[in-house]
């Protein structure tokens, strides 16, 4: 018994090792966790008090987006680009949300365009697309944080 009792204290003693496991460091969990993180995409988008009552992610971006596009088509609706330059019907602004709920608006054209002053519609959007409602900025992880994005504003509507 004691030759049995003598050789379990040897295999306990000795099996302890395989039971230890090592704790990452903080380190090395830091950088997992960065690894894991998509960073192209936010956790909640902007949003404005109308979309909030969505619980829906989907359809809580598109009611910001229709209401952008909207509120964007309304402001510029205004007879000036309409008559500066009748052909052009689409405009893409380039929309960007701080994470301090400011926004900044920004004509997008193509490289080679010589068609439409590009100066003049950017001087336009800026003085017409002031007093913007209230835009709650996009979160990741908890943290508001800058969007862009590419919207396309149509100006001529056909009726």
């Amino acid at each position: 018994m004691k030759k049995f009792f003598f050789y379990f204290l040897i295999i306990l003693f000795s099996s302890c090792q395989y039971f230890e496991k090592q704790v990452p460091s903080e380190k090395e969990l830091l950088e997992k966790q960065i690894k894991e993180i998509n960073w192209k995409e936010v956790d909640q988008y902007p949003s404005i008090a109308d979309c909030e009552r969505l619980t829906d992610e989907t359809q809580r971006k598109q009611c910001f987006f229709e209401f952008l596009s909207s509120t964007i088509q309304q402001k510029l609706s205004i007879d000036t680009l309409k008559i500066l330059f009748p052909k052009l019907d689409t405009i893409e602004v380039k929309v960007t949300v701080n994470s301090d709920a400011t926004m900044q608006f920004e004509p997008q054209f193509p490289r080679d365009t010589v068609a439409y002053d590009t100066i003049k519609i950017d001087s336009i959007l800026k003085i017409k697309l002031v007093n913007f409602p209230k835009v709650n900025p996009a979160f990741k992880r908890g943290i508001p944080v800058k969007t862009q994005f590419i919207l396309p504003v149509i100006i001529k509507i056909e009726k």
